[in-house]
């Protein structure tokens, strides 16, 4: 018999949480393809960080690859959500890959703004976590002029650039808003004539949770986020609720919730990265009812009504398998 949990009686959901806009267009095209195109069909690395996700598209078949030296010549790829550098794309095309691109319009528009900013001739700093994916992707748009940031004593007092005067950042767009606030604000004092992106680079998705989080955490006593460890947004989820003073676990799943954590705990608070599906919301909720919560209630900041367009190819693969769909359901319906 499963242990309960003497105090236990509530738990307080974050909304908004889970699938953002890029999130849900990346699987969608992974699905699209999947039910579109002959296989094998191949993504380069984790089309979102999460391990659920990923290993479900495994079981249908998707191979999952680091580089694209694993791809065979002439097959079809899938570029993640987090973007690829223009190298990426050069191997690409000499291995005359099929290429389907997922990159979140997001990190797209950070791209976009790299470009610019290095024809304009700028240093470009560039605010983010190292060997993240979407960070060697924008990295890669401008590599002889960008200079990655992550900390203020770190990188930025220690940061020389050729013109202190001619000089631009961008954002990794899921990082910690608060962090990246102290990050910007270190950078201006030492270079006053900075410039920055037309408009913030932090995703929508991201300033939501982390705002939602940061409240919820003042009315739990835990807080519990859902994501995997690779999701950087997750990651910012969790210190965002521990800088309010909560207690805060990342976890993939309810599986690896530990009853000890939440010992002395009458709420518990629950949310969830922009890559984990909801799913994995309802099976945390189902673990903690068996822990003695009797209540849950969910807590709304604000509403989000994100939606990116599907990528032109893939508008036309959808269209294409719903009438071959509409048609093979024709000719059953004529047999019978």
């Amino acid at each position: 018999m499963r242990c309960r949990l003497p105090k236990l009686k509530r738990v307080v959901l974050a909304s908004p949480r889970g699938f953002c806009a890029g999130v849900v267009r990346a699987i969608e095209i992974v699905e699209t393809v999947l039910q579109s195109l002959p296989p094998p069909i191949y993504v380069r690395k984790e089309i979102v960080h999460n391990r659920f996700v990923v290993e479900r598209l495994k079981q249908r078949g998707v191979i999952f690859v680091n580089e694209l030296d694993e791809v065979p010549e002439g097959a079809t790829v899938i570029f993640s959500a987090h973007g690829v550098s223009p190298a990426v794309r050069e191997m690409a095309k000499q291995k005359n890959l099929k290429v389907i691109d997922a990159t979140c319009p997001l990190v797209t528009k950070v791209h976009i703004e790299a470009i610019r900013f290095a024809q304009e001739g700028y240093s470009i700093v560039l605010i983010g976590h190292a060997c993240h994916e979407e960070v060697e992707g924008t990295m890669g748009e401008a590599p002889h002029c960008t200079y990655l940031v992550q900390s203020v004593k770190d990188d930025v007092e220690k940061l020389q650039v050729p013109d202190p005067e001619k000089v631009a950042y961008l954002t990794q767009t899921t990082l910690s808003v608060d962090d990246t606030a102290e990050i910007v604000a270190a950078l201006k004092r030492k270079f006053p004539q900075i410039v920055g992106p037309r408009t913030d680079d932090i995703c929508y998705a991201t300033q939501n949770r982390q705002n939602a989080v940061k409240a919820l955490a003042k009315q739990v006593d835990v807080v519990l986020v859902i994501g995997s460890e690779n999701s950087s947004n997750s990651q910012r989820l969790r210190e965002v609720a521990i800088s309010q003073g909560c207690p805060a676990y990342l976890i993939d799943g309810a599986e690896q919730i530990a009853p000890e954590w939440l010992m002395e705990a009458e709420s518990v608070g629950v949310t969830s990265g922009a890559s984990a599906p909801e799913i994995l919301v309802q099976q945390v909720i189902q673990r903690l009812q068996e822990l003695g919560a009797k209540e849950v209630v969910e807590f709304k900041l604000t509403d989000e009504n994100v939606q990116f367009a599907l990528p032109p190819e893939i508008q036309e693969l959808s269209k294409q398998t719903k009438l071959v769909s509409e048609l093979n359901s024709t000719i059953c319906h004529k047999a019978s």
